[in-house]
This record gives C-alpha cells, structure tokens and sequence, in this order.
C-alpha cells in the first residue's frame, strides 16, 4: 500500500507543476510575477488535479483526461478569462479574434483552436504525465480520496472565482449571454462525453512501437508545429492546426495500443511539448516586463523543465526495471 503522504506530494507537485507549465514555461508570465501562483495555481492546478482524480478513480485513462482537459478549455477561456470572445483580450491590441473570424459565434477560428491545443494537450496533458511520471507506482491509482476530491473542487471554484476577478478588473469585459451560455453548455457535453469513452482496457495487440526518443522527436517537431502556425494564414492556420492535432492523436491511439508501448513513451510525448514549450519561449515578445528579464525567466524555466524530466526519466526507469 502506498504511503499517504506519498500521495499528498503528487497531489501538492501537480498543484503547483500545472501552472507552471501552462504560464511560466510557455513564456507569458516572468520570473519576477511567481507570486502570481497564489491565484493561478487555485484554477490550473485545481483543474489538473480533478481531472486526473476523477479519470483514474472510475478506470480511465488518456483519453478522458483529454476530453476533459478540453472541457476546462471552455470554462477557463469561455467563462473565466472570457478570451475566446473578447476582440481585445488584456487591452494589448493583439487582434487575436481576427483569424478565422466566425461572425455567428463572435469567436476567432484560430485563437479557438490554438487554446484547446495548449490547455488540452499542455496545460493539462504535459503536466499531468509529468507529475505522475515522478510516481510511477501510483500512475493508474487515484491519490485523493472524497474528502480530498471535494476540498480540491472547492479551491478549484474559488481560484476561478479569483481569476475571473482578475481577469474583469483588466478588462472590464463581459461576453453576451448566448456566448456564455454555449461556452457553458459545450463544456457540460464535453464531460458528460469523456465518461462515455469505455474504461481502460488491457494492450492486447503485438506490434512494433518506436523508442521513446523517437515518439519523444514527433511530439517535440508537432508541437513546435502548433506553436509556430502563423494565425495570419487565417483558416489555413485552422486547417494546419486540425492536420497536427489528427496525425498526433492517429500515432497515439495506434501505437499505445501495442503491448511494447510503456511509461517511458508516455513521459516522451510530455518531454516533447515541455522542451517545445520552452524553447519557443525564448521566440516570443513578452507579455510583460521587459526583454532581458523574460529571457533570464525562459532559461531558468526551460532548466526546471529538463531537471524535472531528467528525475522523471530516472524514477520511470527504476521502477520498470523492479516491477
């Protein structure tokens, strides 16, 4: 039996990880703004932790947590921070909705498509697999119980609360009705469908799977892929992006489906798109402070991510070579 405590520390790690990796490794917020975690790490982390709890808890894997993580994408841009719908987003000028523009919706193709990416598969995904990398004894169990799962959902709320605080008093922007209410509504379908995915079952197909450092490659070249798609293409963006995001999840399913596929393919997709988000860090304008702090803020963080993977690598390896 796992010792209570252990799984307190995965539970703290990925509270606190899933923030980082989805504001600070990504390059948007500097070093100097840490405290910032008092509020991000409430809506991010509370986010990551349920949804990682209620997947494992009911004998579900990826696939849930993804479905899921695309949920929390429509209640964190959709109803929180409002960016899906707002035509100036922090009042920084950016245009974000002028890609892809759907009139109808009031949303941008891109800007849509780019956020599920990075809340879906980074913000929730990499962080998830990271963390649970650190524990690899514990991967397929749940580390809270109820009590835990309802105290985490109450932080949950109250982070998101304060976040959208945050976010109205820079912005003083409020989405119409019909907008809110969509958001809400597809958000609601998304988590009704990632329990509709039947449980996770046993690898029973014999084939061959690549080494880690190749799935690791691919997901690192696809998600700098995502990251570097030029919005101005306009729906050209929407297509690239739709095209990354099928050839990803098409390897996946096929190759994770094969008895060889293991822990260590699983912490290569996530070192992938942590190495991508890093990097490309260091290619973008600061969203705030100035250019030689943010890019001491960028190696200090891309050096966190690395040391981070390198534990990973070695706990994964360990513990498969005693199982």
């Amino acid at each position: 039996m796992v010792a209570p405590e252990r799984k307190i520390s995965a539970v703290i790690t990925l509270f606190f990880v899933t923030p980082l990796v989805a504001e600070y490794l990504l390059g948007d917020l500097p070093l100097k703004l840490l405290a910032a975690l008092i509020v991000l790490a409430p809506a991010y982390g509370g986010a990551a932790v349920l949804i990682r709890e209620t997947a494992r808890r009911t004998g579900r894997g990826w696939p849930t947590m993804l479905m899921l993580g695309a949920a929390y994408t429509l209640i964190g841009e959709g109803l929180v921070t409002q960016s899906l719908f707002n035509p100036d987003y922090l009042k920084m000028h950016m245009h974000l909705l002028d890609h892809a523009y759907i009139p109808t919706l009031g949303i941008g193709g891109w800007w849509t498509l780019f956020m599920f990416n990075l809340h879906t598969f980074w913000s929730m995904g990499v962080s998830i697999a990271l963390v649970e990398a650190l524990f690899p004894a514990e991967v397929e169990t749940p580390w809270l119980g109820r009590v835990g799962d309802s105290v985490v959902a109450v932080v949950f709320v109250l982070g998101t609360a304060a976040n959208f605080g945050v976010g109205f008093k820079q912005n003083q922007f409020v989405a119409s009705n019909a907008q809110l209410l969509s958001a809400a509504v597809l958000s609601v379908l998304l988590m009704v469908s990632a329990f509709l995915i039947p449980a996770r079952r046993s690898r029973v197909a014999d084939g061959m799977v690549p080494s880690p450092w190749i799935t690791g490659a691919v997901a690192f070249v696809l998600g700098m892929g995502v990251m570097n798609t030029p919005p101005k293409w306009g729906w050209a963006a929407v297509g690239a992006l739709l095209a990354i995001d099928a050839v990803f999840l098409v390897l996946v399913t096929l190759f994770s489906r094969q008895t060889g596929w293991s822990a260590l393919h699983a912490l290569s997709l996530a070192t992938g798109g942590a190495l991508g988000y890093g990097i490309h860090a260091f290619t973008q304008r600061p969203l705030v402070g100035g250019l030689l702090w943010a890019r001491i803020s960028n190696t200090v963080f891309l050096a966190a991510a690395v040391w981070l993977i390198w534990l990973d690598a070695r706990r994964v390896i360990r513990y498969q070579t005693l199982a």
